[in-house]
């Protein structure tokens, strides 16, 4: 077996044939495991060297939400000349990098004749539940949420299906929007006319055809706005995939690119890396304020701050949340934190942004979508066919899924390099098709947390 060591002091290795931890040394019961250089949770019973260390006889540490104190410690990016793409510059100054049709239904009830006329037409349908039966936050997060989506500028037009009776009706919807292009903007409420799908077709064919008057143009990578997310992680993740990930993040950054990590439940035990990195106290305060939202959430539903990773985590060989965050935030790379947004916010900074929202792979995606990313560079140690509604760049954490799944992987982190993954991402940016847009899986998961009525 061949194990290599991740920091000088770590008293664990880890195997690249399976993903797992070993122990390099006697670890006493009681004792911190240490990987990444941080404890990533508790030796629950002595451990000797060279011992399998996982669910049997390791533990989380993390508890709930806790005081923090601004202590700056990161080196501002040295500045790169940017890259040149190929973009679609819109009317607002925004650049979107497809110019696709999409059908945004208000409510769930339209969700039969907005995939109707996506059949008719080709063009997407962004399915969900919600619209109705919700009050408060979780309706204004609904809103929000689809007003993002509604104006990006990926979308080289927009249907926006309604019923009639809803609450989440075409006029309040408006009220939130705000201004909008009425050429690539249309409203349709289902109630209104005899045949909806008809009426559907109809519009998004005029859609369509006002997008395929768009022309790509050169512009400059600093106009970029990338997610990055994992899902799927395993043992592997956080040796490969996640920094390579990390080090195009920071090239991108450098280049005055925006990028977003979100995920927050999964920075539990590695937000100190984070939160040193804000560029300011009013930045620090927002992030740490963030974290222990989230904390809290979890603890006002009666369940534990650390109950992740999944069974599929468990299985590739990552044992607690500490460690499954401890692979996760290096997406980020080591740019300094420059802004903390809530769900549905428009991201305003270039460089790195924390973005508040679930690990949940659906929901992270649809939020950072909203929040304005053009792409998302996705890494993955299990697999998912799963993608958003702009490019979903799937990077395996091993050659063995690269090889598996053709069909859902984009590159291989194992065997491919950080310089090789920019290339790709300029290429997919510029117009070549990402696997998740050849298989058609480009959906929205909205978060919700109230009541239903």
């Amino acid at each position: 077996m061949e194990r290599i060591l991740i920091h000088p002091a770590d008293n664990v290795e880890v195997d690249l044939t399976d993903g797992q931890k070993y122990a390099r040394r006697d670890i006493r019961a009681g004792e911190p495991v240490v990987k990444y250089g941080f404890p990533v949770g508790i030796a629950t019973e002595a451990i000797p060297a060279g011992a399998h260390v996982h669910s049997h006889n390791l533990q989380s540490a993390l508890t709930g939400a806790q005081e923090y104190t601004y202590a700056p410690d990161y080196a501002p990016l040295p500045s790169l000349p940017p890259a040149t793409i190929s973009a679609y510059v819109r009317e607002t100054g925004e650049i979107g990098i497809r110019s696709d049709v999409w059908i945004i239904p208000t409510v769930g009830c339209v969700n039969g004749a907005a995939q109707k006329i996506a059949r008719e037409t080709g063009a997407v349908a962004l399915t969900h539940p919600y619209g109705c039966s919700q009050l408060g936050e979780d309706h204004a997060r609904t809103q929000k949420l689809l007003c993002g989506l509604i104006r990006h500028p990926n979308a080289g037009g927009v249907l926006v299906l309604g019923l009639g009776c809803e609450n989440n009706n075409i006029p309040a919807l408006k009220a939130v929007l705000g201004p909008y292009n009425e050429a690539r903007v249309r409203f349709l409420n289902a109630q209104d006319v005899p045949d909806e799908v008809a009426a559907g077709v109809s519009t998004v064919r005029e859609l369509q055809k006002q997008a395929e008057k768009d022309v790509r143009t050169a512009v400059p990578v600093s106009r970029l706005k990338v997610g990055l997310k994992c899902g799927g992680s395993d043992g592997y993740s956080g040796v490969t995939a996640n920094p390579t990930v990390g080090r195009v993040a920071d090239t991108l950054a450098a280049m005055g690119a925006y990028t977003v990590l979100t995920e927050i439940p999964e920075t539990f035990g590695a937000e100190e890396l984070l939160l040193r990195r804000c560029v300011n106290e009013e930045v620090f305060n927002k992030a740490a304020g963030l974290v222990n939202a989230w904390k809290n959430y979890y603890i006002s539903h009666g369940e534990p701050v650390n109950e992740n990773p999944s069974p599929g985590n468990r299985a590739g060989g990552i044992t607690t949340l500490e460690e499954k965050s401890l692979g996760c935030v290096q997406k980020g790379g080591s740019a300094p934190l420059a802004d903390v947004l809530d769900m549905g916010d428009a991201l305003r900074t270039p460089g790195l942004t924390l973005l508040s929202g679930p690990g949940n792979d659906g929901a992270a995606v649809t939020n950072l979508t909203a929040a304005g990313c053009h792409i998302i560079l996705f890494t993955t140690g299990r697999g998912t066919p799963l993608g958003a509604p702009v490019p979903t760049v799937k990077i395996a954490s091993n050659t063995a899924l690269a090889a598996k799944k053709p069909g859902w992987i984009d590159f291989d982190a194992q065997s491919g390099s950080p310089e090789a993954l920019f290339d790709l991402l300029l290429a997919t940016v510029s117009g070549k098709p990402a696997k998740n847009e050849l298989t058609g899986n480009r959906e929205i998961t909205l978060f919700k947390d109230g009541v239903t009525l």
